[in-house]
């Protein structure tokens, strides 16, 4: 559950208006321990609930979280069950809370292949947090990057061949409207635990300019102290965008 007084206090300029981070590391982390997978995923939520309240006490905008990738079906079917699980549970148990302190919820992915119940939970969510003004919380759910950039490229093909738009106008800016992340700015810091250093199929188009930080915490492990140290990082770095000189984001 979140603190009952948590405020919502002012950005800083040099601040990150949108954090991403890949969870990473549930199942080393309980191997480590002699424990469960199942075990590591439920340690996980919790480092969840932790995230998401240290984002709203640094005024952050914009927290997405990637908890189930497209890919991840291929994994023993109870485990699967037992992720599906958590993530009724989290609903179930977290959405007021949530509400209560203006998270506004998003999900990113595709519906198919998602049990009903789930997707009405999601949908549930989605609405009851959808005029809220706090934090913006995107969860990717049965999400993979170069599924949705071809489901976006499918759409924009179907609308020219439709003639309701001209192939010319089509730029990155147009793209970005047919994304799943439609409205979302762009990263700014990418976070990945665990020690891996690679994306995963995450946000590609998204990154092009995103600061990366790897660390090697597990997952379970990870806490505001972690956030914090992440952020110090992105405000130490200069960012460019393809020029010689510094830019503010602000």
């Amino acid at each position: 559950m979140l603190n009952q007084t948590v405020e919502q206090p002012s950005i800083d300029d040099d601040m990150p208006e949108h954090v991403a981070i890949i969870m990473d590391g549930n199942g080393r982390w309980a191997a480590e321990r002699e424990l469960s997978r199942s075990e590591g995923h439920r340690h996980g939520v919790e480092s969840v609930r932790n995230v998401v309240r240290a984002a709203i006490e640094l005024g952050l905008r914009h927290l997405t979280l990637f908890s189930f990738s497209s890919e991840n079906w291929s994994r023993p079917p109870s485990e699967i069950r037992d992720l599906m699980s958590l993530l009724r549970r989290f609903i179930r148990t977290d959405l007021a809370d949530l509400h209560k302190h203006g998270v506004k919820i998003r999900v990113i992915g595709k519906r198919s292949g998602i049990e009903g119940d789930i997707i009405r939970l999601i949908e549930d969510a989605v609405a009851l947090t959808e005029n809220n003004t706090g934090l913006q919380l995107t969860v990717a759910f049965n999400y993979g990057s170069r599924d949705e950039i071809a489901r976006a490229a499918k759409r924009i093909a179907e609308q020219v061949k439709r003639g309701n738009l001209d192939s010319e106008n089509i730029c990155p800016d147009l793209f970005d409207e047919y994304l799943d992340t439609s409205g979302l700015p762009d990263p700014d810091l990418l976070i990945r635990t665990s020690g891996e250093q690679r994306l995963s199929n995450f946000l590609l188009w998204q990154c092009a300019y995103t600061e990366f930080v790897f660390v090697d915490t597990y997952w379970p492990d990870f806490g505001r102290s972690h956030l914090e140290e992440a952020i110090s990082t992105f405000r130490s770095r200069e960012r460019r965008f393809g020029g010689l000189q510094a830019r503010s984001t602000a």
